[in-house]
């Protein structure tokens, strides 16, 4: 870290120390930061959670509940970050035409206050306190870039060129850049044709499920897209001349990190308290053992960049916060008969491992759990050649009702893990088929909120001890 980034840190801290301890003392705090890569379901989870955080008929695992005498919206305190769309994305999950509301694109905010009846011995003389709770949504894809912030470019593309064979849309890049002369004069057209194809290498992984596509602003540009930040390419080893085509790569790499991910993680990601990192298993072991490995080892490099365990009071006050409880969720649990849900959290907990003992180690509480944010299906049971099995009837895209019998996860995670550690290519003993199931209409009772699996047990993990 130079001195000017010392003297930023320093600076953000003695402005903010007022603040700080106003809120430690008085009016507490929590920020939870929600990610996950594509297709978790990170919009419903948090659009479900805050239905039900205030409307707690369907929370009874939420302890802290029934000391909550009152919860109430208000506009959070970053003027600068948009606001999170919780009543329009509400809206399209429970109206008359329910449907999935559009996914994270960028960071967003919304702020939970709560009027909280205090507990323990003097709980009877003292009045009403409040806690805020800041959700802070995020893209999984930004997450994935803390890890650049510790390699050089020359690392980075070692490690990017070494998976490519075999992904989706590679050859094109790799031929591009078998093609380009890295030791001739820098050109803008030269590095767009290294760019372009590797951009879209990394939609076509995404799309075919794979989950470590960074750099993560590729795929959601937003204002960047175009920009000479967003407009490089992993390349071989070599020693590239001032002013070639290779060399200002490897200036762009830097100035990427520099322009992007510090203050991403300086603004938003380093003053996070706790954490949710949603994880679509089932979506991974649809797309096959490569898709399976590849989350394993993309959800070990994002642990790298939290800071897990529990800050210490002064350095809390100082805004020095570190995570101190972080919950892997399974997600899409209602894609599976409830007898399937715990091997859905045993294969979560065996996936994550690396990561929640990296996490453990550190001090972090964590915890895994299989859930769904919003329920889409009812259990059936249908006859088939004369047996009856356990089944689920949900609603599809075109409107049909369907009922089936989704299958059965291995009681042993290994007999999954196993085999994406050693490449296989496909699963040998069985097809692991996902049905694309929409929310079906709802009608909730005064006091209710959306219907969910296990939305209760996330929350008071995450914040119950605040309640």
């Amino acid at each position: 870290m130079g001195i000017s980034d010392i003297a930023d840190t320093l600076t953000r801290q003695v402005e903010g120390l007022g603040a700080t301890v106003s809120e430690a003392l008085f009016e507490p705090v929590i920020r939870l930061g929600v990610t996950g890569l594509s297709r978790a379901g990170k919009t419903v989870f948090i659009t479900s959670l805050v239905a039900n955080l205030l409307d707690r008929g369907r929370m009874p695992a939420l302890t802290g509940g029934g000391n909550i005498r009152a919860a109430f919206l208000q506009p959070q305190p970053d003027d600068t970050v948009p606001r999170f769309d919780y009543e329009r994305h509400l809206a399209a999950l429970t109206g008359p035409a329910p449907h999935w509301p559009e996914g994270t694109r960028a960071i967003s905010e919304l702020r939970l206050s709560f009027r909280v009846a205090p507990t323990g011995l003097l709980g009877g003389l003292r009045g009403l306190r409040t806690v805020h709770l800041d959700i802070v949504d995020y893209p999984g894809e930004w997450l994935l870039d803390l890890g650049l912030l510790d390699r050089s470019f020359a690392q980075w593309s070692e490690a990017v060129l070494a998976r490519l064979p075999g992904r989706p849309e590679s050859a094109p890049f790799l031929a591009a850049l078998a093609a380009a002369d890295l030791a001739a004069a820098f050109t803008e057209p030269a590095a767009r044709a290294l760019a372009a194809p590797f951009t879209a290498h990394l939609h076509a992984a995404r799309e075919a499920g794979f989950s470590d596509c960074s750099p993560g602003r590729f795929l959601l540009p937003g204002e960047m897209a175009g920009s000479p930040a967003l407009t490089f390419a992993p390349l071989p080893p070599g020693e590239y001349p001032r002013g070639s085509l290779g060399r200002e790569m490897a200036r762009r790499f830097e100035a990427y990190k520099d322009k992007v991910v510090k203050p991403f993680f300086r603004e938003h990601f380093a003053r996070i308290d706790r954490q949710v990192v949603l994880v679509d298993v089932l979506g991974a072991i649809h797309a096959g053992p490569a898709a399976l490995e590849d989350l394993r080892a993309a959800m070990a490099g994002i642990l790298a960049a939290f800071r897990p365990g529990k800050a210490g009071v002064l350095a809390a006050l100082l805004g020095a916060r570190r995570i101190e409880r972080i919950l892997f969720a399974a997600t899409k649990a209602d894609h599976l008969h409830h007898s399937q849900h715990a091997r859905l959290t045993a294969i979560t907990g065996a996936l994550l491992r690396e990561a929640k003992d990296r996490a453990d180690f550190a001090g972090a509480q964590t915890l895994a759990l299989s859930l769904a944010s919003l329920r889409t299906t009812t259990e059936d049971v249908i006859r088939h050649e004369g047996e009856e099995l356990p089944a689920l009837r949900g609603r599809l895209a075109d409107g049909r009702s369907v009922a089936l019998f989704p299958g059965d996860l291995p009681a042993d995670p290994a007999q999954l893990l196993a085999p994406a550690r050693e490449g296989a290519t496909r699963w040998l003993d069985a097809d692991y088929t996902l049905m694309d199931f929409v929310p079906a209409p709802v009608t909730l009772r005064p006091g209710e909120g959306p219907p969910h699996i296990r939305l209760d047990r996330a929350a008071e993990f995450l914040i119950g001890d605040k309640l």
